[in-house]
């Protein structure tokens, strides 16, 4: 995820009570509220695969120009990434 550096201040009204389990669900995850709600709204609006995903995806599914990982040497494949 990208980072964002511009934040706006924004107001919504939501419910006493949604705020509560809101503030709960951060206080677990041991974040702010705001960042908590912040998190939420990211994972819903970016949920969507961007571009260079979608083609990857394609890539995987039609099994054109797959590398064979061989898994007898994975140590030394990891090491040279």
């Amino acid at each position: 995820m990208e980072a964002i550096t511009d934040k706006r201040h924004r107001s919504f009204r939501l419910s006493a009570d949604l705020i509560r389990r809101l503030q709960t669900e951060a206080n677990k995850k041991h974040v702010s509220l705001n960042r908590y709600v912040e998190e939420i709204l990211m994972n819903e609006v970016y949920r969507e695969p961007n571009e260079i995903t979608l083609a990857a995806l394609e890539e995987a599914k039609s099994e054109t120009d797959l590398e064979t990982l061989d898994l007898d040497n994975f140590k030394e494949y990891v090491a040279s990434l």
